[in-house]
């Protein structure tokens, strides 16, 4: 059998605030690292079948909307537009530099290249997300305070 090692304590405030975080930016897991410490927090989600959801009563069904399929194929075009600006990291993203401030930029807007067009709040980073080229403002893909993740296209510039 191998010798132990001894375990450190747990930083107990550390774990809270990686729980924190994966609340904050919806994300199901993170790790975190530094030296010889290592914290892995994780959310389990929970997939609801149709077949294990109990029967319901009789009700007229809902109204549905062919909403998700042409929003699938939006969302896969902009990606691939030139002028997608997509997000370098995982966080939160913010139109203004605080509240109740105008936002940074608007669609119609002509934009520089460099200049400011939102921010992405990080481990309690404000990041500046800066214009990739000179254009126009025809999209803003994202509302404010939601949290993205790394290559989700934020805005589209033309």
């Amino acid at each position: 059998m191998p010798p132990r090692t001894p375990v450190k304590a747990i930083d107990a405030d550390a774990v809270r605030e990686l729980a924190k975080l994966l609340d904050e930016t919806g994300l199901t897991e993170i790790e975190y690292a530094t030296g010889a410490f290592r914290v892995r927090v994780a959310r389990q989600q929970t997939v609801v079948h149709e077949a294990a959801a109990p029967a319901a009563p009789a009700v007229a069904p809902p109204v549905s909307t062919p909403v998700a399929a042409p929003a699938l194929v939006e969302k896969a075009y902009d990606a691939t537009h030139p002028g997608a600006v997509k997000s370098p990291m995982v966080g939160t993203a913010y139109l203004a530099p605080e509240p109740g401030a105008p936002a940074f930029v608007a669609v119609g807007d002509r934009v520089k290249e460099g200049q400011t067009l939102l921010l992405v709040e990080a481990m309690k980073t404000f990041n500046e997300i800066k214009s990739p080229r000179a254009g126009t403002l025809r999209k803003v893909m994202i509302e404010n305070q939601q949290p993205v993740e790394y290559g989700d296209v934020l805005m589209i510039i033309d």
